[in-house]
């Protein structure tokens, strides 16, 4: 019982770095894109966008979970939200008007 319990952990707590990273990746994305494209017709905010997904992998390494583990089902997961993120704050960033 005390197993399953610390593995339900540790499986949580792998889920929970994965999201975040993810999520802070398509927001900090999202930025960058605000800050470097000229509008958004601008096909560099997308190549920032394609750029997180990758830096998001990398930073995952770097705290530690096993990316190599990474079915095709969570590497869709992580672009899916790095993309969402990215798409809502460079939208929102577009459509306010807001100068980075």
């Amino acid at each position: 019982m005390a197993t399953e319990t610390v593995e339900r952990r540790a499986s949580h707590r792998r889920s929970l770095k994965v999201t975040a990273l993810a999520s802070l990746a398509g927001v900090l994305a999202g930025l960058l894109s605000a800050s470097f494209a000229s509008g958004p017709s601008d096909t560099l905010g997308v190549a920032v966008a394609a750029a997180a997904i990758f830096a998001a992998l990398g930073a995952m390494r770097l705290v530690g979970v096993d990316v190599s583990e990474f079915s095709t089902k969570d590497n869709l997961y992580v672009a899916f939200m790095v993309f969402a993120l990215w798409f809502v704050v460079w939208t929102i960033l577009l459509t306010t008007g807001a100068a980075l």
